[in-house]
């Protein structure tokens, strides 16, 4: 059973967090301080994820042998004991002096910490946590323990390291070795969608026909490809926002957005007789917004101008989609079952790139390089831009800060320059990737 523990300061709402996931108001909760004192150990679950909870007093540091040091203990015990560290900041009070010393303290534990800014019900809340980053723990989840906020993220990051753990500490080892690939199939009416997922499930799942707008609604299969489990969802085709005709229609396309926006791995479908038209390009930008790994599969193949469809293809890639530059491209005919197993090698490989996390070493060696070799430009103030340095934030798609002390007027090809450099350098081609920068704040301004 995946073992978590609750680790922070006092007051930042480490009790209520874990009243929340035992589902009982088993701590004491007050907003005097220190009212947890020892460590306090229940059964949780969050949604299908079952879980040993543990509750920890508030970090004060302390020398002297006195009762704030044995609660430190109690606390170091927890985190020894534990799978997984909660770390708690409190949003509303920023970033503090004691976060910072007990960050040093758990990071060389080597235990992995997930990140929650607690108490961040409103946006003032949400807007304060990028100091978070400075703890070096990545992207901090905006949290309210309070009022339930943030669950959905929390459950992500816990259900990445519950599979890692070795099969007999964890009750759903399972489950989680043969977690599902969510592929989504899109794109405009009649090119051959539900064709496809019929040919790749070798069963006439789908109703298929030659009129255009037969499926409308997006449904989901669950499917096994060469011992990989994948839930392939077959959706409605988008029209052009202004061909939408009647509610019906409109709750199709929504169906197919939302398939997307859940989706890991979009396949965008094309006709070969019009590849990446207006309606196509509109189709893979909304992917690509969403932060999916897209593929292209341009079927009816074996009836195509090959060769003029190919030119076609590649200078609409190379003009219009130059946000994820290498989008992989597979031909086939669905109708004839050619190229599928090429199709989901592709699929695989970009789940795979999508998924990536740099290590911290390399992804620094990269950044010092590249500020070497292509500083920043002037800013706005006639003073050149420094970029301090970077931190992957997520994955799924890979997401990065930069900090600066003064980014203001940092242009929008530099940020291309990087982004193009580090697709080269990790081998990222053919996904989003996004890159933020922010300032660098003094923690301590308004102390």
């Amino acid at each position: 059973m995946l073992k978590v523990a609750i680790i922070g300061r006092a007051n930042v709402g480490k009790s209520t967090l874990f009243n929340r996931l035992v589902g009982r108001k088993l701590a004491l909760v007050h907003d005097e301080p220190g009212v947890t004192r020892d460590r306090r150990m229940h059964e949780a679950k969050l949604y299908d994820l079952t879980m040993e909870i543990i509750d920890t007093a508030g970090f004060e540091y302390t020398t002297a042998d006195s009762m704030e040091k044995r609660m430190w203990q109690q606390t170091q015990k927890a985190i020894t004991e534990a799978d997984v560290v909660l770390f708690l900041i409190d949003a509303r009070d920023g970033l503090q002096p004691f976060d910072e010393h007990l960050a040093r303290l758990v990071r060389q534990t080597g235990k992995p910490i997930i990140l929650l800014a607690n108490k961040c019900e409103g946006t003032l809340q949400a807007n304060s946590i990028y100091d978070a980053y400075k703890l070096g723990f990545g992207q901090p989840i905006a949290f309210s323990a309070e009022h339930g906020i943030g669950l959905n993220d929390l459950y992500d990051a816990l259900k990445e390291i519950a599979k890692d753990l070795p099969e007999e500490d964890n009750l759903h080892a399972e489950e989680e070795k043969d977690q599902p690939l969510y592929m989504a199939v899109v794109g405009r009416p009649n090119v051959g969608k539900s064709t496809l997922v019929n040919a790749l499930l070798g069963d006439e799942r789908m109703l298929t026909g030659p009129e255009a707008g037969v499926t409308r609604d997006a449904i989901a299969t669950m499917w096994q490809y060469n011992g990989r489990s994948v839930q392939l969802v077959d959706t409605a085709g988008l029209r052009k926002h202004a061909k939408v005709d009647g509610d019906l229609e409109k709750l199709s396309a929504a169906s197919t957005k939302k398939a997307v926006a859940l989706a890991q791995v979009v396949v965008l479908v094309l006709d070969a007789d019009g590849v990446l038209d207006k309606q196509d390009l509109t189709i893979a930008r909304q992917v690509l917004d969403e932060g999916r790994a897209l593929i292209i599969a341009v079927n009816k193949w074996d009836i195509a101008n090959r060769e003029e469809v190919l030119q076609k293809l590649n200078y609409k890639l190379q003009t219009s989609l130059t946000q994820a530059s290498g989008i992989p491209t597979v031909t086939i005919s669905a109708l004839r079952k050619e190229n599928l197993d090429k199709l989901m090698r592709a699929v695989f490989k970009i789940f795979d790139r999508w998924n990536t996390r740099i290590p911290t070493s390399p992804l620094n060696q990269w950044f010092a390089d590249v500020m070497s070799e292509n500083p920043p430009p002037l800013g706005k103030n006639k003073r050149r831009i420094k970029l301090r340095y970077i931190t992957q934030a997520k994955n799924r798609p890979p997401s990065f800060v930069i900090f600066s002390s003064n980014p203001e007027g940092l242009p929008d090809s530099y940020l291309r320059y990087l982004t193009n450099s580090l697709r080269e350098t990790f081998d990222l081609g053919g996904i989003p990737i996004r890159i933020n920068v922010r300032k660098t704040g003094n923690p301590y301004a308004e102390k």
